[in-house]
């Protein structure tokens, strides 16, 4: 490559950042799709989150991926932010631009639905979903499953009040409802996504039994390199027939920034297939 070559620059960054799949996930993207980039995984300290994503634009970086834990921070950051975005209140792509100001969208949320829908042929519309937790990343992705219209949507957590507060905040997109997970009841729901960090601690949310029926689907939007979720394992443990992580929807997810930074949308089928999934 001459001197006179330019590579555009991207990153992930996080703390905890190392264990990220993201730079192997985009430079298969980058050689299927002919992109001349380079991507890398970046740690930023707690406390610095604004300081180092301005220094990297000072370095000439194109754009970075947000992940845990300052996709709060990031969308604070924005000069712009896509109406996904905005919705979630959390960023997890920045598009820098020429004269300074930084660009936020939110894959997430399209992310989950394009695998459970396109990848897994997992029907959305017309279903029972529970979804549980109410954290940031939940926030990310209802407004995309509110868009596949549901039969009714369940928030499960905790701290009910934070369920509460969620479902307001949603509630013009769609029918949901607020519980705490003691008071599930006896409906069973056709669709459970697991949104909560359970999984970073090898932990399951305490969800009655009940909540399964004979044809539900599990799906845990934490995923893992090497063995099934603790989500994933409790679902097959209780004889569910069909039950996932969410590797498709880190590939997706990636797949839509991608997309947002290069104008190529790039095929995710054996990006997935590579990373383990069947």
């Amino acid at each position: 490559m001459s001197s006179t070559d330019h590579v555009d620059r991207y990153a992930v960054v996080g703390n905890p950042v190392a264990h990220s799949l993201s730079p192997r996930i985009h430079s298969s993207f980058a050689q299927q799709t002919g992109q001349a980039l380079s991507y890398q995984a970046i740690e930023l300290p707690h406390d610095s989150f604004t300081a180092g994503i301005r220094d990297l634009q000072q370095q000439g970086f194109s754009g970075v991926n947000v992940t845990v834990p300052f996709k709060r921070e990031a969308w604070e950051l924005c000069n712009h932010r896509s109406e996904a975005a905005q919705e979630a209140g959390a960023v997890n792509t920045l598009t820098f631009l020429q004269g300074g100001d930084i660009d936020g969208s939110n894959t997430d949320g399209v992310g989950l639905v394009r695998d459970l829908v396109d990848n897994l042929k997992v029907a959305i519309k017309d279903r029972s979903v529970l979804v549980l937790g109410a954290g940031g990343a939940v926030r990310g992705v209802l407004g995309p499953i509110l868009a596949q219209s549901p039969a009714d949507l369940t928030i499960a957590n905790r701290t009910l009040e934070k369920a509460i507060e969620l479902a307001r905040d949603f509630s013009e997109q769609g029918s949901l409802e607020a519980v705490a997970y003691d008071a599930l009841g006896a409906d069973n729901f056709d669709l459970i996504i697991n949104g909560t960090a359970a999984g970073l601690s090898n932990e399951v949310p305490p969800l009655p039994t009940r909540v399964l029926g004979a044809n539900s689907i599990c799906y845990d939007m934490m995923y893992s390199a090497s063995t099934a979720t603790a989500f994933v394992d409790w679902a097959h443990s209780h004889g569910v027939a069909k039950a996932f992580d969410g590797i498709g929807m880190l590939v997706e997810q990636a797949a839509e920034a991608f997309a947002l930074w290069r104008n190529v949308r790039p095929d995710t089928t054996e990006v997935i297939r590579s990373l383990g999934r069947p």
